[in-house]
């Protein structure tokens, strides 16, 4: 993991990406005016892996109470149950960056 570092979308990720993940809609919205047409379908909201969470967005656990991080933690992990079944299943082999 320490390899792992965030980093600005690029305009070549459109393209080498098969799925983008948003944690939220003012980054979706962001990232489908920065992508090209084709790719806009292909950028999602994180928690569209997560059908059963009470949000639709991941927030700031740093405002979220003595509890932020915890629900967080609790809602990723559900999307990502999700997202790897989506993969699974046949999302032309979806590699995503987020």
């Amino acid at each position: 993991m320490s390899a792992l570092r965030a980093r600005v979308v690029e305009p070549q990720d459109f393209i080498q990406f098969d799925l983008i993940l948003a944690m939220d809609r003012q980054n979706l919205e962001t990232l489908r005016r920065r992508a090209p047409a084709a790719a806009r379908e292909r950028i999602r909201l994180f928690l569209e892996f997560a059908p059963d969470a009470d949000a639709t967005e991941v927030p700031d656990p740093y405002y979220g109470g003595p509890n932020g991080f915890e629900e967080v933690l609790d809602l990723v992990e559900a999307a990502a149950r999700g997202l790897l079944q989506h993969v699974k299943t046949g999302s032309r082999g979806a590699t995503p960056l987020m």
